[in-house]
């Protein structure tokens, strides 16, 4: 028996999608997976085929066999009876495996492009699009797209056993043969007004229900403040005020789809009757025999099953279509900024980086500080000098500007990490180190040096315990702890670390500060914070006020010469 090749899913990679529009969309993706797309086909071809002529082969088991008393007749179209069965089953079987796979390829294709994009592009993407929209566009959309095929296969089957069957029938019957042929096409087209007014209120459902998931991750990222401020009610409002214009657009939904969908019980209907009415009128004026008219009844039934599956493509196209433009939407934002044409070299080694714009500047071997009297002032500068801006202008790497190299080498030699780090859904090793396999040693270092072997320990399967979504089972300060672990493991060229103890204790933070300098070497290391555990271990403190570099030293030589200094420090504990 025929095995289809093993093929492990989702492909390595996506490629590059047409987003001119969303059929080209579609069209593309067909292009991807042509291969299987055509054997499907051909497999749904002879699942349809075969399924029709079964009829054919009863029928001329009659006449021939039975009616005409002719035995070896009747085993022979017996035994073609059996053999059409045995075709039909196993094309029906790989028809079905390669419809799943195609299905699940398109899907995870665009799951995957998505993913990609918004790795890419990061908040050029949530700037013009609900998160929680992009999170529902993966969820469902991406399914809605791989369904179109799922069903291509049994649809093309379908057009082949038509006209199969219309070339039987005008062999045998003009007159049905024409009403096969042409009823058929007829009979779908009644279907054609239905399709704009199926598309635009599954487009509205679809906006209904993306905006209902934005509120709900929305509110799930906000409820602890929700909570503080006692508005689980105006939420709990909100959402079902949404729930229900997504329900109502689902109602909206349902008239010209459940028109499509009667359709197909009512149009093949009728075809039947039409084909029953003449069969029968030849059988009175004895222009068919009886196994024709079996094989008749047989086609009337059969063709009920082409016209279902092509009202059902339809209906599966539009929502592809639908579903294809939001993805498209997502594909189309566009990043604030991209690689120069000619990207300059990485230095070998940088002695300086400097934001001529602010006067902030960290040299090799330094662990500065950047003290601001909001935490904007320090994230707009952090933003600036981490290449997450479009305009950079005055950022300089040594002697180049941040602009002229690649996006790549600056992600890979500037790492920021922020007041809020992420954490990922998978095991702790990973988390850690999710782009490089590092040695255990060099992990514990990092942990000892953020101050989170703590954490560790309290793991029972240490490195291989599997974390949470975003972390959950750990507390604020442990969260922080191991994010900057995984800072430190990156063994960047500058480091910028926003606020990098604002959620542990005051002993926890002592020991990262003590620990700091000696886990950076000499690489440059900038820390955007106010405390003074950890300003007074820093080499250089610069002190920014309207967006300008007002001062600098040590954190001992700022708290006796700047006033603006203490007041931000200390905030007001002068004595």
């Amino acid at each position: 028996m025929l095995t289809l090749p093993y093929r492990e899913l989702p492909d390595a990679d996506p490629g590059t999608p047409d987003t001119r529009s969303p059929a080209r969309y579609l069209v593309w993706l067909g292009r991807e997976q042509l291969a299987s797309l055509s054997l499907a086909m051909l497999f749904g071809i002879g699942w349809m085929v075969s399924q029709a002529l079964l009829y054919t082969a009863v029928g001329n088991a009659i006449d021939a066999g039975i009616s005409a008393r002719n035995t070896s007749a009747l085993f022979t179209w017996v035994g073609i009876l059996i053999g059409l069965g045995l075709l039909q089953a196993i094309c029906g079987m790989y028809r079905h495996q390669l419809a799943v796979t195609n299905w699940l390829r398109a899907t995870f294709r665009s799951v995957q492009l998505v993913g990609r994009h918004v790795a890419d592009n990061g908040t050029a993407v949530v700037d013009e699009i609900q998160p929680g929209d992009v999170v529902n566009t993966v969820a469902s959309d991406a399914m809605r797209i791989g369904g179109a095929y799922d069903v291509l296969a049994r649809f093309v089957g379908a057009l082949v056993a038509w006209v199969v069957v219309g070339a039987l029938l005008l062999h045998t019957s003009t007159t049905l043969g024409l009403v096969v042929l042409l009823g058929v096409p007829i009979l779908g087209s009644l279907t054609t007004p239905l399709m704009k007014p199926l598309h635009a209120t599954q487009a509205a459902q679809r906006e209904a229900a993306g905006r209902l998931a934005a509120l709900g991750a929305d509110t799930v990222a906000g409820l602890r403040i929700l909570r503080g401020v006692g508005g689980e009610d105006v939420f709990l409002e909100n959402y079902r005020d949404q729930s229900e214009k997504v329900r109502a657009a689902g109602v909206r939904v349902a008239t010209p789809q459940a028109a499509l969908e009667s359709g197909q019980v009512l149009l093949p209907a009728i075809l039947m009757t039409v084909i029953t009415y003449l069969g029968a009128t030849d059988i009175i004026h004895g222009t068919l025999q009886p196994g024709q008219l079996v094989s008749f009844f047989g086609y009337a039934t059969f063709l009920t099953t082409p016209l279902r599956t092509s009202i059902e493509y339809v209906i599966s196209t539009t929502r592809a279509l639908v579903g294809a433009r939001k993805i498209l939407a997502i594909l189309n934002t566009t990043a604030a900024f991209s690689d120069p044409v000619s990207p300059a070299t990485w230095p070998r080694e940088v002695e300086v980086y400097r934001d001529a714009r602010s006067g902030v500047h960290v040299s090799r071997h330094e662990l500065a500080a950047l003290v601001t009297e909001t935490a904007d002032e320090s994230s707009v500068i952090a933003d600036r000098l981490g290449r997450f801006v479009a305009d950079v202008r005055g950022v300089t790497v040594g002697d180049e500007p941040l602009e002229n190299f690649a996006l790549a080498d600056i992600r890979s030699h500037i790492v920021v990490s922020e007041i809020e780090p992420r954490l990922f859904t998978g095991d702790v090793r990973s988390e850690l180190s999710p782009h490089r396999a590092v040695r255990d040693e060099d992990l514990l270092a990092a942990l000892e040096a953020a101050s989170a072997l703590d954490v560790l320990d309290a793991l029972e399967d240490g490195f291989d315990t599997e974390v949470e979504e975003r972390g959950r089972s750990f507390s604020g300060g442990q969260r922080q702890r191991l994010a900057l672990a995984r800072a430190l493991l990156t063994e960047a060229d500058l480091l910028i670390l926003v606020e990098p103890t604002s959620a542990v204790d005051s002993h926890t933070e002592s020991r990262i500060a003590q620990r700091l300098g000696a886990a950076r070497g000499e690489r440059a290391t900038l820390v955007a914070t106010n405390s003074p555990l950890m300003l007074e271990h820093m080499d250089n403190v610069l002190l920014v006020h309207d967006g300008q570099v007002v001062a600098e030293g040590t954190h001992e030589t700022l708290l006796k010469t700047s006033q603006l200094y203490r007041s931000i420090v200390l905030r007001g504990d002068d004595e």
